[in-house]
């Protein structure tokens, strides 16, 4: 790595390694490069390599996906591999630490910022001007990984778009964000005029953004939870609560205005439990149905929303868990012409879907 001057992977380039570490052969790679140069593909190397779906040389000549590439990549410049996981990255803190613009310039993507370090995600190994910059502004050492480049591409706009929404609705938000936030404010100020917009735009996309990510992450609900000072975002997914964000009062009550709008509650009651559901489609067109339910809590409303996939229906038991002993036992008691089978567990286990 010390050797390397600084500059941008090439295609050759890393066909050449993947050749001498007998990955790919080299008629793959005459041709991939000559195909290329047609083509002037303005995509990262490892990209264009994994889109040809290369057989691994080396046994059990395995497919060279993207993630195959990332990982053999890191550990050819003696680097961690790290699949980025948006679960575990507080967004509003790592988009502090650089602009949009410079990481886009060097392709990085800022992951994790504590006492001693930071962590940061890179697919140009060989691009290391920014590290004396990045140093010297958080006073850090600075710890590179390598992650895929389709991942650093799409959480490079998600996160910096989300962070300036965020940023935006609090900012409109914060001469009302006394307002009524809490239980506890609303017996001072109750005669307060000031409402939230929960048709800012800002955060018209922040929701659109909350339900796509719970989508993509498979969760089966979704929690918005005030507290006194910010509010909690989580996600249930195969039975577990994960805690994704953290969000201003001001934006968190504002989601959950604009959730209750497009759910036809009533906006201005919030000293009493409501229910409402919503329609909405994935950007793959799949219709899913979001049930809401609001409690009433000490600093607000508490918003949970189960997900309902209409395409649960059309699994058979296999996909939905059952064993095959589990399924045979299943088939043979409900054959049987007369009896009872109680179907029993926790919300969200699955009772309905089985039935």
């Amino acid at each position: 790595m010390s050797n390397q001057s600084e500059h941008k992977l090439q295609l050759p380039e890393l066909l050449t390694m993947l050749v001498s570490d007998n990955l790919v052969t080299r008629d793959d790679a005459d041709m991939l490069i000559a195909k290329h140069k047609l083509q002037r593909l303005d995509l990262h190397p490892l990209v264009v390599i994994a889109e040809h779906a290369f057989k691994s040389s080396q046994p059990p000549n395995k497919i060279l996906t993207i993630e195959a590439l990332t990982e053999w990549l890191a550990k050819r410049v003696k680097l961690d591999y790290l699949h980025i996981d948006p679960l575990k990255i507080d967004f509003s803190s790592v988009t502090d630490l650089m602009s949009n613009d410079y990481a886009g310039r060097f392709f990085i993507l800022p992951l994790e910022m504590n006492e001693n370090e930071v962590v940061v995600a890179t697919a140009e190994p060989y691009l290391r001007d920014w590290e004396k910059v990045v140093k010297h502004i958080s006073r850090k050492e600075i710890r590179r990984v390598v992650s895929s480049p389709l991942d650093i591409k799409r959480y490079l706009a998600e996160f910096y778009n989300l962070a300036k929404s965020v940023k935006s609705a609090a900012k409109n938000s914060s001469a009302n964000s006394s307002s009524g936030a809490s239980f506890e404010q609303l017996v001072e100020l109750g005669k307060s005029k000031n409402t939230f917009d929960a048709n800012d735009q800002h955060i018209v996309h922040i929701v659109d953004w909350l339900w796509q990510y719970a989508f993509d992450q498979r969760a089966s609900d979704i929690h918005i939870e005030p507290r006194r000072e910010f509010g909690l975002i989580r996600f249930r997914i195969d039975g577990v609560l994960h805690q994704v964000h953290q969000l201003p009062m001001a934006v968190i009550t504002a989601m959950t205005s604009r959730i209750k709008i497009l759910g036809r509650m009533d906006v201005m009651e919030k000293r009493r439990p409501q229910d409402g559901r919503i329609k909405t489609r994935t950007t793959e067109g799949q219709e899913v149905e979001l049930r809401l339910s609001t409690l009433p809590t000490a600093f607000g409303e508490k918003l949970v929303m189960r997900i309902f996939d209409p395409e649960v229906l059309v699994r058979d038991f296999s996909e939905l868990g059952f064993s095959y002993d589990d399924d045979t036992r299943w088939q043979q008691m409900t054959q049987r012409p007369n009896g009872i089978i109680l179907v029993t567990g926790p919300t969200g286990s699955g009772k309905t879907t089985t039935l």
